[in-house]
């Protein structure tokens, strides 16, 4: 290798390293990216009905947001807020009764196993499963402490909130000239692929618009069938678990789970029968939702592997954190594009094509 060779692989080197340690601003940048895009989305659905300019249209679209963050925030959330207050309320109970079931379960194991006059699994019945009340000496909180996690808490707020405006004000920005960001984008790379990495820049943005209308027909159903199934069963606090499943259901795998836990410790205050219809009406919800919603309302060019998605949250929440947990699924769907595009088409396909025409074998075939 000579020396320009050399000073061009450091010079990669150096601009991995540099991305690397920018990594958590870059994710900021895609989710904003990410923003802009789902406000583009409506931007030209509102130009597409109306027939308006865009400036007229971006005028409309802000003003129908605002509108319906009003009609949320009025309608919505002080039900929601309510319901999930006393949710939490109930979830110590709910555990305690959960406890309660595991111990008589214990306990008439031990008797069938080993008699009624045998302990048996009491060691684990009365250890591992009772609740100990006794304060620990010396855990008395400290003012000091407190103050000092108060102001942690306040740090971290306020940093939210600044990265809160800076993707809002980034997203509006471009929701606003979209097309002049993406020529900058452009530029950036070499001049022979420049054409043909805008038509990969749109394909990628049409993709993720594809898959946010998807997502939310998806949780817009998930929701609305759990609502049904919990007011059938009779389970209480319908609208926050509806909600909550429709919300979780963006994030894939681990959000239905978590949206299974809340309407479970519900139900099981009342009867543990219960808790199991509803932990079997939520893997009906889910599987539905698997198998005929989201095959339904979205292309099979943007359907991913479970295995892979579980892989792509799994990898992007090491590297991004729990911002990377949220956009996994809008990272892995720009990711297949670039590399169907990019690595399949533009240099796998050539390549195999070089060498079927440089094999005389192969094209005497």
């Amino acid at each position: 290798m000579g020396f320009g060779q050399w000073l061009g692989l450091l010079a990669l080197a150096a601009a991995l390293l540099l991305l690397w340690h920018l990594r958590d601003y870059l994710v900021l940048l895609f989710a904003a990216l990410v923003l802009a895009q789902a406000l583009c989305t409506l931007i030209d659905l509102v130009r597409h009905r109306l027939g308006c300019s865009r400036p007229q249209a971006v005028v409309l679209a802000l003003l129908l947001l605002a509108v319906a963050l009003l009609l949320i925030a009025t309608v919505v959330i002080p039900p929601f807020v309510d319901q999930f207050s006393q949710l939490l309320q109930k979830l110590p109970a709910a555990a305690l009764s959960l406890l309660s079931l595991l111990r008589q379960g214990l306990a008439n194991a031990s008797q069938m196993l080993y008699g009624s006059n045998d302990p048996g699994l009491a060691w684990l019945r009365d250890g591992l499963l009772q609740q100990d009340t006794t304060p620990l000496p010396g855990v008395t909180p400290q003012l000091s402490g407190g103050v000092l996690r108060l102001l942690g808490l306040a740090g971290d707020l306020g940093t939210g909130v600044v990265q809160l405006i800076f993707v809002l004000a980034v997203a509006l920005m471009v929701a606003l000239q979209p097309i002049a960001y993406r020529e900058v984008a452009v530029l950036l790379v070499p001049s022979f692929y420049r054409r043909r990495f805008q038509q990969v820049l749109v394909l990628c943005g049409n993709a993720l618009s594809a898959w946010m209308v998807g997502v939310v027909i998806s949780s817009v159903c998930v929701g609305t069938l759990a609502a049904i199934g919990l007011w059938l069963l009779g389970v209480k606090l319908v609208a926050a678990n509806a909600v909550l499943a429709g919300l979780l259901n963006v994030i894939p795998n681990i959000g239905p789970t978590l949206s299974t836990v809340f309407p479970m410790s519900v139900a099981l205050l009342e009867t543990p029968w219960k808790a199991l219809a509803v932990l079997a009406l939520y893997i009906g919800v889910q599987n539905l939702e698997s198998y005929v919603i989201t095959p339904s309302v979205m292309h099979h060019q943007l359907q991913l592997l479970p295995g892979l998605t579980l892989a792509a949250q799994l990898l992007f929440t090491v590297l991004f954190g729990p911002l990377g947990l949220l956009l996994a699924l809008p990272l892995a769907v720009c990711v297949q594009v670039l590399v169907r595009e990019v690595l399949i088409h533009d240099v796998l396909d050539p390549w195999k094509r070089r060498r079927l025409e440089s094999s005389p074998l192969e094209t005497s075939r």
